[in-house]
């Protein structure tokens, strides 16, 4: 029977384990990672449209060139695609990569900007109407008629 209140007492959690439950349950965590879901699925939207919308029209305005493909070989053989030059082993500087990221961070920045702007709007509280003023406290009211004897004298 002492074997069974060791094994019992050996398999107890330990105390950090319910406040970590609790953190977890929390709303706000909940929000969170539905928000990180929800980024990561707008993340795949945000690149398609960089890569299949955007950059096109770059590439068409900047020559009829592959956006991404845009890059100066620090060392090694000249090669015709950045994919080439990978597979060769030379040394890239690929800035097109870079602008393709920079163009996916400002559309992110640009959505979100409106959808927090959008949302403040939906949840403006609305301006409290002309209230009459609180009513005086007991301690105001006595401090008041108090005020009101020592002119009187």
């Amino acid at each position: 029977m002492s074997d069974q209140v060791a094994n019992s007492r050996r398999l107890k959690a330990p105390g950090w384990v319910d406040d970590f439950k609790a953190f977890i349950m929390r709303g706000n965590v909940v929000d969170l990672a539905v928000g990180v879901v929800i980024g990561a699925a707008f993340t795949g939207i945000v690149k398609s449209l960089v890569a299949d919308i955007i950059n096109p029209v770059i590439g068409l305005l900047t020559g009829g060139s592959d956006f991404s493909n845009h890059f100066v070989i620090l060392k090694g053989a000249p090669a015709a695609t950045l994919a080439a030059a990978k597979k060769a082993g030379d040394v890239t500087l690929n800035y097109g990569v870079f602008i393709n990221a920079l163009i996916n961070f400002l559309i992110v920045a640009v959505v979100i900007f409106w959808l927090v702007r959008l949302l403040q709007r939906l949840y403006r509280k609305p301006a409290p109407a002309s209230a009459a003023p609180p009513a005086p406290t007991p301690s105001e009211t006595l401090l008041a008629e108090i005020r009101d004897l020592l002119k009187q004298r």
